[in-house]
């Protein structure tokens, strides 16, 4: 089973900054998808942004395009999301994700998903 351990939510004032990270192997960067998804209350899961290694690709929702950056790190071996500009509507809890190359790409497990193994989450909150 892989496992994916995420680290780094908190609070924070409408445009500052958080950093989170998936911590897993080099192996699970190397064969699969990795995404970062969230959930508000009373909303549905959506996919945030979500990065294919082994392909060079990404994948943005259109509400965190220009605000939100995913990749690795690789000093620490972990895939991260670099979160600027946060604004209220970001505040969710953030799980990071992960399926098999072979069998999605980085859009299609953000958009259609979902991915096989999840990380325990983490609060993100955005609010003065």
């Amino acid at each position: 089973q892989v496992q994916l351990v995420e680290s780094g939510g908190g609070l924070v004032q409408p445009g500052g900054s958080l950093r989170l990270s998936c911590a897993a192997s080099v192996l699970v960067w190397d064969y699969y998808v990795i995404g970062w998804f969230r959930q508000a209350p009373g909303k549905e899961r959506d996919g945030v942004s979500c990065l294919s290694i082994s392909e060079g690709s990404t994948w943005y929702e259109d509400s965190v395009k220009g605000r939100f950056t995913i990749s690795r790190d690789n000093a620490k071996n972990t895939v991260d999301l670099q979160m600027d500009s946060l604004k209220p509507e970001d505040t969710a809890v953030y799980c990071c994700a992960a399926q098999p190359n072979w069998i999605t790409t980085a859009k299609a497990m953000c958009v259609i998903g979902p991915p096989d193994y999840w990380s325990q989450g983490t609060q993100v909150t955005a609010y003065s």
